[in-house]
């Protein structure tokens, strides 16, 4: 019973781990397992493939995320302040990693675009269904500092929650390159000049 309570939790904690840490490519079934503690053999009645494991550690992964940025963006706020807060969170995940690892680690799905996206297609595919997911999450926040008046009349929301995401991404690809969260801090600025959005007056008031 232990293996199959225990081994797969395991296989996927040291796989997303290692995958942060040194990527996915250069990484053999056997070091996952050795990392994780557990048989080979184990792997392979959890796993049929190494890019099956990845897609699962892509989805627990999405998983905890959409939580955490269903919270933050759903929180009694104007909107404007969501998406700060938004920002601020996603700065503290890299300050976290970078204390723990003695490095930024970056975006695992950023990292796994970079590196498989034109290797592997189901990966692919499920990294942009994720990214969309995402870009959906921003949209509705945008639609809602729109509808209330708080941002450019003129601004096409999708293409604006496009352009978030995607500079979110780039920032946190610079912090990583960088060994800097700081690289975030600029998200704020820029996410308002995009949207055509006035400096908010309580800015000091967002938590980080």
């Amino acid at each position: 019973m232990g293996r199959t309570s225990d081994a797969r939790d395991k296989i996927l904690s040291a796989a997303r781990t290692l995958i942060e840490q040194r990527g996915y490519t250069a990484l053999g079934v056997a070091e996952i397992c050795a990392a994780a503690g557990v048989p080979k053999g184990s792997f392979y009645h959890f796993f049929e493939s190494k890019q099956a494991l990845a897609i699962t550690v892509i989805n627990e992964h999405w998983t905890e995320q959409r939580q955490q940025w269903t919270e933050v963006l759903g929180r009694d706020r104007p909107p404007l302040q969501r998406l700060r807060d938004l920002f601020l969170a996603t700065e503290t995940v890299q300050r976290v990693g970078q204390q723990d690892n003695g490095k930024v680690v970056g975006c695992l799905f950023g990292n796994l675009a970079l590196e498989l996206s034109n290797q592997a297609d189901d990966v692919r595919q499920r990294l942009q269904e994720i990214f969309d997911a995402q870009i959906e999450l921003i949209e509705q926040v945008v639609a809602e500092a729109h509808e209330r008046g708080e941002i450019a009349a003129t601004v096409d929301m999708h293409d604006a929650a496009r352009s978030i995401v995607a500079q979110l991404e780039g920032r946190v690809l610079f912090a990583k390159l960088l060994n800097d969260p700081g690289q975030l801090e600029a998200m704020w600025r820029n996410c308002l000049a995009l949207l055509g959005a006035p400096p908010l007056e309580a800015e000091a008031d967002s938590p980080r």
